[in-house]
């Protein structure tokens, strides 16, 4: 088995952290394909959606989801992450943006928002900050989908949260809707994350 690569960038509030990870191919979470929880919710939802993907990496659920017929953007602050996305999705690859999640301004209205490993890519501190723009993003009905990870290890990322505290980040503009064990995760996340749809709360 290879070692870890040796990096000089250890802040993940900053893009080299994460471009010199995706430079050096050490990229645990990446499971190389769709986790079998969001296909099943494509073929459910009944309609495509207009989504947003912050924090894509390499970001195969573009490609799943564009087939579907979705309007999807995604976004990374990391140009070796935007880069390596690009390569990987070819004829998808131009709905992959170099951007900052907390100031960019999507084209369209966003009505759905899927959450893979972002939350947990950043620092505690930054989830409130994070817990707001989604909020901001989403109008009422909108929603929040995707993979959440819960751990009480104080060192990451990944970042884990309790489920008492997800749900006071979130409680005062989304409900949950949806909440179950994730059946396929990678080693990273296994046993620790859950699959949940929050949906925005009307004049929250």
């Amino acid at each position: 088995m290879s070692s870890t690569p040796s990096f000089e960038t250890r802040d993940p509030t900053a893009p080299d952290f994460w471009s010199e990870r995706f430079e050096k191919e050490f990229m645990p979470w990446d499971r190389g394909g769709v986790p079998l929880r969001l296909l099943q919710f494509v073929q459910e939802a009944g309609r495509p959606y207009v989504t947003l993907i912050p924090g894509c990496g390499t970001g195969y659920e573009v490609a799943c989801l564009s087939e579907a017929g979705w309007d999807v953007t995604a976004i990374d602050f990391s140009a070796a992450a935007v880069e390596t996305a690009r390569r990987a999705l070819g004829p998808w690859g131009n709905r992959v943006v170099e951007a900052d999640f907390f100031t960019f301004v999507p084209p369209r209205q966003v009505e759905l928002i899927y959450e893979r490993a972002f939350l947990c890519a950043l620092p505690p501190r930054m989830r409130q900050a994070i817990a707001e723009r989604w909020a901001a993003l989403l109008p009422p009905g909108g929603l929040l989908v995707g993979f959440f990870f819960f751990d009480d290890a104080p060192k990451g990322p990944p970042f884990g949260i309790s489920p008492d505290e997800l749900a006071a980040l979130l409680d005062p503009a989304f409900e949950r809707i949806a909440d179950e064990p994730a059946a396929d995760s990678l080693s990273v996340f296994a046993g620790k994350e859950r699959w949940q749809v929050w949906r925005r709360r009307s004049g929250a």
